[in-house]
């Protein structure tokens, strides 16, 4: 049975965190992908700072930059991150599940060269996984890498690829194999980004700048080196990927924040809201905590390693409801102050604006609601 009474060193890491991000993050801080390269400039010099103090990469070992903490402490890092806009920025896939999977397929020459970069919040990936005809179908990639001697020269196109524009390597997924092939002809590379023959275009989006890109690869080297897991067994690594990205993000602990956050941002207008805006706010917010509570049994059933996909994907669609619905209900709060407001002391209408922005997109994000779905189902019905 699980506990959910949060232990002593828990309670104190919170603190720690919530203390550092009062001395560091400016109440304004909406998050790193705006017009103003301040915001991503804080949230780079902020990761630094916990990785200085090791509570970047709470939970890795000790030998490759990380603080040997329980995967506890690293649910509560993750949820004063979230609910404080994301100030470690695009640090998230590094952090979330590429360092997880190196720790797990790569050798011992990948671990030592990736991990302690980024356990210090010093180096930026990307995610070279959808393809313009290959994204819930993304075993129909078609980008594809070439044996050469001592390598492999990458040649297709890549989209919706997140901090393409800033990352310094990308977890790539390549067909080695024959396009019949598959799942069975996938392969992992670490690319690095700094090549003439990978060139990045930004996708203008509400979301705002730097987020989204186009990535076009014409011959891009990968050594051999940097190939992880074996040849044509790419899948394998993938299904981690996801189980480990569907399971990171703590939205929910951003839900709660600002849900909470309301009857004191709107003070005495809190009590001239309907009726009915009143009651959804409070199924909302029991909705945000009964997601807190189905991220623990995830965070749980993965600590003991059981961690089925099926729960990963039933918490992903969880999340993703609850974010839209937040969203729709924190609107209709704020009504005509919601969107496009510069006001920098109506901070609580532009955080409600910017996490409303963000849950447009959160049905396609890490894989379609549809595609967690179809899994969730699967799973249920017996199906691998």
């Amino acid at each position: 049975m699980l506990d959910y009474a949060e232990a002593d060193e828990v309670q104190v890491l919170r603190h720690r965190l919530r203390a550092l991000v009062e001395e560091h993050i400016p109440k304004s801080y909406l998050g790193a992908f705006t017009d103003n390269p301040n915001d991503l400039e804080i949230a780079q010099r902020f990761s630094r700072i916990l990785g200085e103090q090791r509570l970047f990469a709470l939970t890795w070992p000790e030998s490759f930059g990380g603080g040997g903490a329980s995967s506890w402490e690293q649910t509560a890092l993750r949820e004063e991150m979230w609910a404080a806009h994301e100030p470690r920025g695009a640090q998230y896939m590094g952090l979330n599940w590429i360092g997880p999977v190196l720790m797990r397929y790569g050798n011992e020459d990948q671990q030592q060269r990736h991990l302690p970069p980024i356990a210090a919040g010093d180096v930026l990936w990307c995610q070279g996984f959808s393809e313009p005809e290959a994204g819930s179908d993304l075993p129909a990639l078609r980008t594809k890498a070439v044996r050469e001697e001592g390598g492999w020269r990458i040649h297709g196109q890549k989209v919706w690829t997140s901090y393409a524009e800033m990352a310094r390597w990308c977890f790539l997924l390549a067909r080695t194999g024959t396009p019949e092939s598959r799942k069975d002809g996938i392969t992992v590379f670490l690319v690095d980004m700094e090549q003439a023959e990978i060139e990045v275009r930004p996708i203008p989006s509400m979301l705002g700048r730097h987020h989204i890109n186009e990535v076009y690869f014409t011959g891009a080297w990968v050594p051999d080196r940097d190939v992880l897991g074996g040849i044509n067994e790419g899948w394998k690594i993938v299904n981690d990927v996801l189980a480990f990205e569907r399971i990171g993000i703590a939205r929910y602990a951003r839900c709660d924040k600002l849900l909470s956050w309301a009857p004191r941002a709107l003070g005495e207008a809190w009590a001239d809201l309907p009726q009915g805006l009143h009651q959804r706010w409070a199924k909302a917010l029991v909705h945000s905590r009964s997601v807190r509570l189905l991220a623990y049994k995830v965070v749980a059933a993965q600590d003991q390693g059981l961690l089925d996909p099926a729960d990963a994907a039933a918490y992903r669609i969880a999340v993703t409801l609850l974010d839209q619905e937040v969203a729709e209900v924190l609107m209709d709060i704020v009504g005509g102050w919601g969107l496009g407001t510069e006001d920098t002391e109506r901070i609580f209408e532009r955080a409600v604006e910017d996490h409303w922005r963000y849950a447009q997109a959160s049905t396609v994000a890490s894989g379609t609601l549809e595609m967690q779905r179809l899994a969730l189902a699967n799973r249920l019905v017996g199906k691998r």
